[in-house]
């Protein structure tokens, strides 16, 4: 069964940086699509980065591009994003997610992803 772990959330200052995790367990990440999506109160999920499986394309939303990137670790068997420069619009619940093995393509809408990770909480504040 394919399970997603994700890992690295917290309570950071404005202009801070943290690294989330997203480790995989039964199966292969670098075979999926992997895209972040956060939560945050009040709000519709939104999806803000993804990486592709083969060619290992990129996506970001505007709302993050320029701050956050995202990378894989195929030795680790994990997705990874770096958010710096984080503000207080940042505080969400982060999740992973991976699209369906037929799909190769980046998306950021949620409804193209099958299997989700538990979220990690992201809290921005001085």
């Amino acid at each position: 069964q394919l399970q997603l772990v994700d890992s690295g959330g917290g309570l950071v200052h404005p202009g801070g940086s943290l690294r989330l995790s997203c480790a995989a367990s039964g199966f292969t990440l670098d075979y999926y699509t992997i895209g972040w999506f956060r939560h945050a109160p009040g709000k519709e999920r939104e999806g803000i980065s993804c990486i592709s499986k083969s060619d290992g394309i990129t996506y970001y939303s505007a709302s993050v591009q320029g701050r956050f990137t995202i990378s894989r670790d195929n030795a680790k068997n994990t997705v990874y994003l770096q958010m710096n420069s984080l503000k207080p619009e940042d505080t969400a619940v982060y999740y992973c997610a991976a699209r369906s093995l037929l799909f190769r393509q980046c998306a950021l809408s949620e409804s193209q992803f099958n299997y989700w990770g538990q979220g990690t909480q992201v809290t921005v504040s001085s």
